[in-house]
């Protein structure tokens, strides 16, 4: 009876199934990626290796380049915070309550998703102009929006706002209510409640929305260079001046930069790969 089973124990984990074998389906992974993704940013690193060290210094780390660095790193990390907080105050809000008009602001939540990016620079710099909606009430202020750093700080926050709701939403939704009432009916006040019961759980979802918004707001070219007014050392983002050296034939400025933001990038990638791993034991715990 046991020789009988083998056979056809074997027979069944090798029957083939619809998909490819491992091995077709690697190849094929590997290849793709590859032509892709990893010889196109492979070839930034080539290019910016031609360099010498003094060279590659002078360029990725000129005047110039490090007043883009503050203003797309620093504008990030600001914009970031922001939809920190505001992201989830509206994912509060769409899963705790219920009022006319829920399915459509949660459908406007993931404008920024869709809208393509230089629509969402024209309308954002419209908007915040002088002679804009809000930027004519701000004007008499002294506070001046559109073609500033903080311009660049407005484009970061609209596009960078899915993410951290998009992030947090979900476990609010798996979040019990009853280890809120029972904290609640031991004498708990509502800020005790959710700061010892509700962020301990929310935080690792409202640290991977963080970073992937601002990795996004880091990015970011088209939505920014309408509202930044793009001057060197004031609202010069980094994407845009890799851009200006291309046009000017600086092909080893322009790789020196890019390398620069792509290092920053895997850094990134990396944290927010380690915080979803964290996110996911803390819910498996």
């Amino acid at each position: 009876m046991t020789a009988l089973r083998i056979p056809l124990l074997r027979l069944k984990l090798e029957r083939p199934g619809v998909l490819p074998g491992f091995g077709p389906a690697l190849g094929f992974t590997l290849l793709y990626l590859s032509l892709v993704v990893l010889i196109p940013l492979a070839g930034v690193f080539f290019r910016a290796a031609g360099l010498t060290w003094d060279e590659f210094l002078a360029k990725a780390f000129s005047e110039r380049a490090l007043a883009a660095y503050r203003l797309s790193f620093g504008g990030a990390l600001a914009a970031a915070t922001i939809n920190a907080f505001a992201g989830v105050l509206i994912a509060w809000v769409l899963v705790r309550y219920r009022f006319p008009g829920k399915k459509l602001i949660d459908a406007t939540v993931d404008l920024p998703f869709a809208l393509p990016t230089a629509v969402a620079g024209i309308a954002l710099t419209a908007i915040y102009a002088p002679n804009g909606w809000i930027g004519a009430w701000l004007e008499p202020l002294g506070i001046k929006v559109a073609f500033t750093p903080i311009g660049v700080i407005v484009a970061m926050v609209f596009i960078g706002l899915p993410f951290v709701v998009r992030t947090v939403q979900p476990v609010l939704q798996d979040f019990e209510a009853e280890v809120e009432e029972a904290a609640h009916s031991l004498g708990a006040r509502r800020i005790q409640i959710f700061l010892r019961v509700i962020l301990p759980g929310l935080l690792p979802a409202v640290l991977t929305g963080y970073a992937l918004a601002f990795a996004r707001a880091l990015g970011e070219y088209g939505s920014v260079i309408f509202i930044a007014g793009n001057m060197p050392g004031l609202s010069e983002i980094a994407p845009l001046l890799i851009i200006i050296q291309l046009e000017q034939y600086d092909y080893a400025a322009a790789t020196a930069i890019a390398a620069v933001m792509l290092v920053a990038s895997f850094l990134l990638l990396i944290l927010i790969n380690s915080l979803q791993v964290w996110r996911r034991a803390r819910l498996g715990g």
